[in-house]
């Protein structure tokens, strides 16, 4: 009877189901916990993985396997800063086999806190990240001052420094030669074309213009020539047309000491070399050097190296000066402009133009020049950069070919 009553008894069952019941409960919440910070780790994990992927595409290509995973391992736990994870094996893959890319991924493990009871000491974690080169080729014109104010302040030693570094992160970026091409416009109140093509009917002759040298005259002008040319006559000194006649050739002038202009070319050598020769020296004319720029970019210019439209061809200025508009060419009585202000609303329509153009448009103020117009011609704000002191060059330009390298998460 006794034993018959017990086993009826409804009263005592609470507590008995319940410690049975709060097992599982606590493991549930047990594995939430170490699933949270299992996933806690590989976002992090993730985040280095993706910023190391973008680091060491740009250094891949130049080094070996084994340079790549040491590097790499490297560059990676300086951005992963999570102890809990354990035995974390960094794995590089470079490869060219339909296209340039590389994979990095990572593994490793987090201990368990509630889940070892259960039996799992651990829990995995890994992942990876791909950045591949893109597709797009790349056309840049580097329009840079030569002025005399260029010589201030480390410019233009620091300017020199940073379009070297440029060039090379262009340079590794191109998966195949040509598929990056770079011209180099220096530029002051002319843009020098050098006399190689002196024998093209499109200059506008004028011996006074060359300094009236003893002996000059309409039909040797060539032998007293540089190859530097001024503003073509309003409208044309703000367009991309060709020169077809009279009104749109380009006048000659004397150039004094500024260097040479270099088409369109992936010769790194020469484009390197053309960088160290430039020199500064006179006024500004910003307006010259950024439509020279653009006939370098443009298949109808005179330029002959320039490359036609396509798809897969992104074309991109980049523009650095230090001043303000000094001194332009011409008026209407065949006299210079020396207006800063009438000056600004050519190099403004240029600006409009070649945006007009599909040519993206970067462009660099160093300390001093009209900050206004600088940032307005610029395809969007964040193409333009206000540089206070020339040591930040180098990075203003290393964040310029980073972007221009078309690099991208692709995974």
């Amino acid at each position: 009877m006794v034993l018959h009553r017990f086993l009826q008894e409804r009263r005592g069952a609470v507590a008995p189901m319940f410690a049975l019941a709060i097992i599982p409960i606590f493991g549930l919440i047990g594995m939430a916990v170490d699933y949270s910070r299992g996933n806690a780790v590989k976002t992090s994990l993730q985040a280095a993985l993706d910023a190391t992927s973008l680091a060491m595409a740009r250094l891949a290509p130049t080094l070996t396997a084994a340079q790549l995973q040491t590097q790499t391992t490297a560059y990676f736990m300086a951005q992963f800063n999570r102890p809990e994870a354990k035995n974390v094996v960094v794995t590089p893959t470079y490869t060219t086999s339909g296209g340039s890319q590389l994979t990095i991924s990572a593994t490793g493990h987090v201990d368990t806190a509630f889940m070892r009871v259960m039996g799992y000491s651990s829990l995995n974690v890994g992942s990876s990240s791909t950045v591949k080169w893109g597709n797009t080729r790349l056309r840049v014109a580097l329009v840079l001052d030569n002025t005399g104010s260029m010589a201030n302040s480390g410019k233009l030693t620091q300017l020199k420094a940073a379009s070297h570094n440029l060039l090379t992160t262009l340079q590794t970026a191109a998966k195949q030669p040509g598929d990056v091409k770079v011209a180099i416009i220096p530029f002051d109140t002319t843009v020098n074309l050098g006399t190689s093509y002196k024998d093209n009917i499109w200059f506008d002759v004028s011996c006074s213009a060359l300094g009236n040298p003893q002996g000059c005259n309409n039909n040797n002008w060539k032998n007293y020539w540089e190859g530097c040319v001024r503003d073509r006559t309003y409208p044309y000194d703000t367009q991309d047309d060709p020169p077809t006649g009279t009104n749109t050739y380009f006048p000659v002038y004397d150039c004094g000491s500024l260097t040479t202009l270099m088409p369109l070319s992936y010769d790194w050598t020469a484009l390197n070399a053309k960088v160290d020769a430039m020199s500064p020296n006179g006024n500004t004319n910003v307006t010259i050097g950024l439509v020279w720029a653009w006939h370098a970019l443009t298949a109808q210019a005179p330029l002959s190296e320039a490359a036609a439209p396509a798809p897969d061809l992104d074309k991109v200025i980049i523009l650095l000066t230090d001043g303000t508009n000094t001194e332009s060419w011409k008026n209407s009585n065949n006299t210079a402009i020396t207006s800063s202000s009438a000056i600004d609303l050519r190099t403004a329509l240029v600006c409009t133009n070649v945006k007009a153009a599909n040519i993206r448009l970067y462009t660099i103020r160093v300390i001093d020049g009209n900050a206004s117009l600088l940032q307005s011609c610029a395809t969007n704000p964040s193409m333009y950069f206000d540089v206070q002191q020339a040591s930040q060059l180098d990075s203003v330009f290393t964040a310029i070919a980073q972007n221009l390298a078309n690099l991208r998460i692709a995974k």
